[in-house]
């Protein structure tokens, strides 16, 4: 499975394990990991929860090959509009599976994080990056908004203005620059990353749990009071977005490492 879980004691360890392939995340590991996360609510022994990667790259996002095999199915054998506007949602089941998981999360970020990669990161209570990480949205580069209700976050983390850079822009930012920024919360060398990962979920582990649980949920219920209201309908602009021509476009000159030629359609 590319996506395991690890108990150390009272510390949950989530690994995405697929680093030959530069974590790219596909529907069968996001499926996982929201299955492991709603298990890990419910862990009373579990007082902390580090996410971390396997090899140089956090992740690279979504698996486009996988990505365009959807897209290239016969209608006739493919999903109907409605499933597979249920398929889209997967992601925003995710976030929310991560963001509801009553332990301090701390997310442990190496390489290149990008896409929905950067969007788990989002869901995670605290993010640690090796000195050399870069982060960012590439959805735009191929055509697509940014889906599973990850704006909501990020606008929290960032501002209205960052925010927009970084998905409208879809640049890669080095983590100095972001944590200035308030997306990252320390940085350090990339040979120290998990063990720095690991202590900070020691020290949440070692605080009075019921405590520590309860003003985690308070302060997520004030920053995303209408992030439900406002992002419901994200996973439809992803199926209107997907049926146009600059989406096959923005596909065929990522994979070609060229230029796209749009026309807003």
């Amino acid at each position: 499975m590319a996506v395991t879980l690890e108990i150390q004691g009272a510390i949950a360890i989530i690994t995405l394990d697929r680093p030959e392939k530069r974590n790219a995340l596909t529907q069968a590991m996001l499926a996982e990991l929201e299955r492991i996360a709603d298990s890990l609510r419910g862990a009373g022994d579990v007082r902390a929860v580090v996410l971390r990667a396997n090899g140089n790259d956090f992740s690279v996002g979504a698996d486009i090959g996988e990505m365009e095999a959807r897209q290239a199915a016969p209608s006739a054998l493919g999903p109907t509009l409605a499933e597979a506007r249920r398929g889209a949602q997967l992601g925003a089941r995710v976030m929310r599976a991560l963001m509801g998981i009553d332990q301090p999360t701390i997310c442990a970020v190496q390489g290149i994080s990008t896409g929905g990669a950067t969007c788990i990161a989002t869901a995670c209570d605290f993010r640690i990056a090796a000195s050399a990480a870069r982060l960012g949205y590439g959805e735009v580069k191929i055509g697509i908004p940014l889906m599973w209700n990850a704006l909501g976050p990020l606008v929290a983390l960032v501002g209205p203005a960052r925010a927009k850079r970084l998905v409208m822009s879809g640049a890669l930012v080095d983590a100095a620059t972001l944590a200035g920024w308030g997306l990252i919360d320390e940085i350090v060398p990339a040979d120290d990353l998990d063990a720095r990962a690991l202590a900070t979920a020691a020290d949440y582990a070692a605080l009075p749990p019921l405590a520590v649980q309860m003003i985690k949920r308070s302060i997520n219920a004030v920053a995303h009071a209408l992030d439900a209201a406002v992002l419901h309908a994200d996973a439809d602009q992803w199926l209107l977005a997907t049926r146009g021509a600059d989406f096959a476009e923005a596909v065929a000159a990522f994979r070609d490492k060229r230029p796209g030629r749009f026309t807003g359609n």
